[in-house]
């Protein structure tokens, strides 16, 4: 049976929902989470190291509630759930948000949505567009992730616009990062990246030619874990061999995860933050591009 830490009640203001006035004036939501894992080794050691601690998780659940307002509880239970995954020993996890102030317009006890996800492996994709509307296309392309089955969008990079490298004459990129979980094999993850690039006619005759949409896997799964797939095949190398010499990847990363880390060699001495990789490149060619929806 798996064992469980339950987090009840956790209450704070936050300004999510669809209402002008909800968005000014805020509300108070009050979540539960129910944390899966393994707690053996913690209650035999008495160790903090062997758990969670769960004055962490409700840290997070604060931060995450006064933080940029959502239009749906549904989108802030998905964030919470997803901030909580973040605890590698997290097998599973259940979030409730209720909002009893919701403007329901009649006599109500609670409104609350539930969800639960389990752990998956996570996954970086870099995309890149710099043909036709490159903005609407890396929507439309961020879009179809966001229903593809198996994988869950869990954040999403501002844009960067970038002067191209390598590769004849062409016009200057658009960039950005998406992150997610997923529960799609890479080799399959991969073949579906490449099936919606073909959707905006992307096309492979010239290496770094130009394209309507360019949708490189950087990553799978979290370095140093179980999860992290690792090699190399003529259709898939993995991690991406030339990711951590592009700053058009690693910034708009840097910026969607601080916390990410990149395996540039083999071994645990391998796996460096993005960060200090960003440190030793020419950023030049890499300045904010415009606002999009999909962040």
């Amino acid at each position: 049976m798996t064992d469980r830490i339950v987090l009840e009640g956790v209450r704070a203001l936050g300004h999510h929902g669809v209402l002008a006035d909800e968005r000014r004036d805020g509300q108070v939501f009050v979540v539960d989470v129910v944390l899966e894992l393994d707690l053996a080794h913690a209650g035999r050691s008495d160790d903090l190291a062997a758990t969670v601690d769960y004055a962490d998780v409700a840290g997070a659940v604060v931060a995450r509630v006064a933080g940029p307002p959502v239009d749906l509880i549904e989108r802030l239970a998905e964030l919470i759930a997803d901030d909580v995954l973040e605890h590698e020993r997290v097998d599973a996890v259940e979030v409730v948000v209720h909002k009893p102030d919701a403007p329901v317009g009649h006599p109500f006890a609670d409104v609350r949505v539930h969800v639960r996800r389990a752990s998956s492996p996570r996954a970086v994709v870099a995309l890149g567009a710099n043909l036709g509307d490159r903005r609407a296309t890396l929507e439309a392309a961020v879009a179809a992730l966001r229903t593809l089955p198996g994988f869950t969008v869990t954040a999403v990079s501002p844009l960067v616009e970038t002067d191209p490298v390598g590769g004849p004459g062409q016009p200057p990129y658009l960039n950005a990062v998406l992150l997610g979980r997923t529960t799609i094999p890479a080799a399959h993850l991969l073949q579906e990246l490449h099936r919606i690039e073909a959707m905006h006619g992307r096309t492979r005759e010239v290496r770094w030619q130009a394209r309507t949409l360019d949708l490189d896997l950087v990553q799978y799964g979290t370095p140093g874990t179980a999860t992290e797939v690792q090699g190399s095949a003529p259709k898939l190398t993995l991690p991406h061999p030339r990711a951590a010499e592009r700053a058009f990847v690693l910034a708009p990363w840097q910026a969607v995860d601080p916390k990410a880390r990149l395996r540039v060699a083999p071994g645990e001495g391998g796996i460096r933050p993005v960060t200090q990789l960003l440190e030793g490149l020419d950023r030049s060619g890499v300045r904010p591009g415009p606002t999009w929806g999909a962040s």
